[in-house]
C-alpha cells in the first residue's frame, strides 16, 4: 500500500494550518466474536471467507458467482433467499457470516428530492465503544441519471479552509466494504436492485444510481487501495455493473498517486483547484505546499487516459474577493492550457465560523462567461439538497453536531449548492 505521509512542511510558518491529519485509530475488519458482513467483498475477499468455511477451492469459482449474483445483482438480504445455492451452504453461510449494511440512522430528504443518508458502520474496535464509526453520503436525482456522493474516510486528511468537512478530526480509512455498502444501501432505499423495480403497470420507476462520485467525507488518494478495490466491485459487470466512465474520483492533489489512479482505476479525475495561484492555494488547499500547481498539472497533463472524450474536471470554488476576480478567470484558462478540461464553478456554501462568503451572482457569471469565451465547459452548479446541509463541502457525520448556528443557517435557507452530479455521460 502506498501510504501517505502526515506532515506540516519543515519550516513552514506557523500561521498556515497544518497540511494534513493523521488517523487517529487503525481499524480491525471484524471484532472478535461478531460475524463478519458478505456485503461489499471484492470477488477475492469472497473467495477467501467461502474457502475459510470449508468450501473446496475447486468449487470457489462458482460459489463465488452465485453468491456475489445474489448480493450485488438481486440484494439478497438473507442467505435463505439465495434459491440457487444448496441447502447445506446455505447453513454454512448464515453460521458465519451476515449480509448486514451499515445502519441507517438518518436519512434525510431534500425538496428538490437529494437523499442524504447518515450511516452507522459496524465497531470495528475498543475505539469505537459499541458504536461504529458514522460517515454521510448523498444521492442527487436528475433527469438522465442518479448520482450518489460516495465517503472514502471517516472525517478528513485534509484541512482546506473553506471546507466544513476539513474541519472534523481524521478518525479513520474505510474499508472497501464500506466504501462498497453505501451504495449496496443507495440502492436498497430506491428499490434499485435487480427485481425491485415497478414494472410498467406498478407506477413510476425509481430514479436509478447510474453514476459515483468520490467527493463526500475525506481525500480518496490517501486510501487508494481500498479505493481502487471499491471501484473495482461497483464497475464489475456481473454485479452492481456500473460503468467506470460514470465513476469520478475527486482529488485535493496527492500528486504521487494520480498516475496509480489512472492505471488501476480507470477512472475519470476530478481536482479541486479553487486558486490560480500558489501563495493563495496554500491557504485554501495547505496541501498545495507539498505538490504545488505546477506538479498538479503536470500530473493530470499525463493522466492515463486523458482525451477529450474523457476530461479532467477542474472544481472552483467562488469566494468572494478572494479569488474570483477577471484576472483569476484569464489566469486560469492559461493554466488549464492543452489540457482537456472542464471547468465546475461551485458557489461557496456557508458553514458556522468560515471567514469566506460566497461570490455575487454577477461576478460568477462574468467569471463562468470568460471561461467559457476561452474554449472551456464552465457549468455553475443549480442548488441541490440546500435544506437538508448535503451540499459540496459540508458532510460531516453526527459525531461532529451542528452547532446552533448551522441549525439557524438551515432554517434560514442559507444551504448550498451541491456538484456531484456533475458527471460524463
Amino acid at each position: 500500500m502506498a501510504t501517505a505521509s502526515f506532515d506540516s512542511a519543515p519550516g513552514a510558518s506557523r500561521a498556515l494550518p497544518a497540511i494534513e491529519k493523521a488517523p487517529e485509530v487503525t481499524a480491525l475488519s471484524t471484532l472478535p466474536g461478531r460475524k463478519a458482513s458478505l456485503v461489499g467483498l471484492t470477488r477475492e475477499g469472497l473467495k477467501q471467507a467461502l474457502i475459510g468455511i470449508g468450501v473446496p477451492e475447486r468449487e470457489t469459482r462458482m460459489r463465488v458467482s452465485q453468491v456475489w449474483h445474489w448480493i450485488y445483482v438481486r440484494g439478497a438480504r438473507e442467505f435463505s433467499a439465495m434459491t440457487n445455492v444448496g441447502k447445506g451452504l446455505k447453513a454454512q453461510l448464515a453460521d458465519h457470516f451476515t449480509l448486514e449494511r451499515p445502519e441507517v440512522v438518518t436519512e434525510q430528504v431534500s425538496r428538490d428530492g437529494t437523499r442524504k443518508w447518515l450511516l452507522r458502520m459496524a465497531p470495528t474496535g475498543a475505539h469505537d465503544h459499541n458504536r461504529g464509526a458514522e460517515i454521510e453520503c448523498v444521492y442527487i436525482p436528475g433527469d438522465d441519471r442518479g448520482t450518489l456522493c460516495v465517503s472514502s474516510q471517516v472525517g478528513c486528511t485534509l484541512t482546506c479552509s473553506f471546507c466544513h468537512t476539513g474541519t472534523q478530526r481524521l478518525v479513520r480509512n474505510l474499508s472497501t466494504a464500506e466504501i462498497v455498502a453505501q451504495l449496496v444501501v443507495a440502492r436498497d432505499a430506491l428499490g434499485d436492485f435487480t427485481g425491485q423495480m415497478p414494472g410498467k403497470d406498478g407506477g413510476e420507476p425509481g430514479r436509478l444510481v447510474t453514476n459515483i462520485v468520490f467527493m463526500g467525507m475525506g481525500e480518496p488518494l490517501y486510501n487508494l487501495d481500498a479505493v481502487i478495490d471499491a471501484i473495482a466491485v461497483m464497475s464489475d459487470q456481473e454485479g452492481l455493473a456500473l460503468s467506470r466512465r460514470r465513476i469520478t474520483v475527486s482529488t485535493s492533489g496527492v500528486v504521487p498517486q494520480i498516475e496509480r489512479l489512472g492505471l488501476e482505476a480507470n477512472a475519470m479525475l476530478a481536482i479541486s483547484l479553487h486558486a490560480v495561484r500558489d501563495e493563495l492555494r496554500d491557504e485554501l488547499v495547505p496541501l498545495n505546499r507539498k505538490y504545488p500547481i505546477a506538479q498538479l498539472l503536470d500530473a493530470c497533463r499525463n493522466y492515463p487516459g486523458l482525451s477529450n472524450a474523457r476530461r479532467i474536471t477542474f472544481e472552483y470554488v467562488m469566494l468572494k474577493g478572494v479569488n474570483d476576480s477577471d484576472a483569476d478567470a484569464r489566469a486560469l484558462v492559461r493554466l488549464l492550457k492543452g489540457i482537456p478540461a472542464k471547468i465546475n464553478l461551485i458557489p461557496f456554501n456557508p458553514w458556522p465560523g468560515s471567514k469566506y462568503e460566497c461570490s455575487d451572482w454577477e461576478r460568477i457569471e462574468r467569471f463562468s462567461e470568460i471561461v467559457f469565451t476561452a474554449g472551456y465547459a464552465s457549468p455553475v452548479r443549480t442548488p441541490r439538497g440546500r435544506d437538508i446541509l448535503a451540499a459540496c463541502g459540508q458532510l460531516k457525520s453526527e459525531t461532529e453536531k451542528l452547532r446552533a448556528r448551522a441549525r439557524l443557517m438551515l432554517e434560514e435557507g442559507m444551504g448550498a449548492e451541491a456538484v456531484y452530479a456533475d458527471q460524463v455521460d
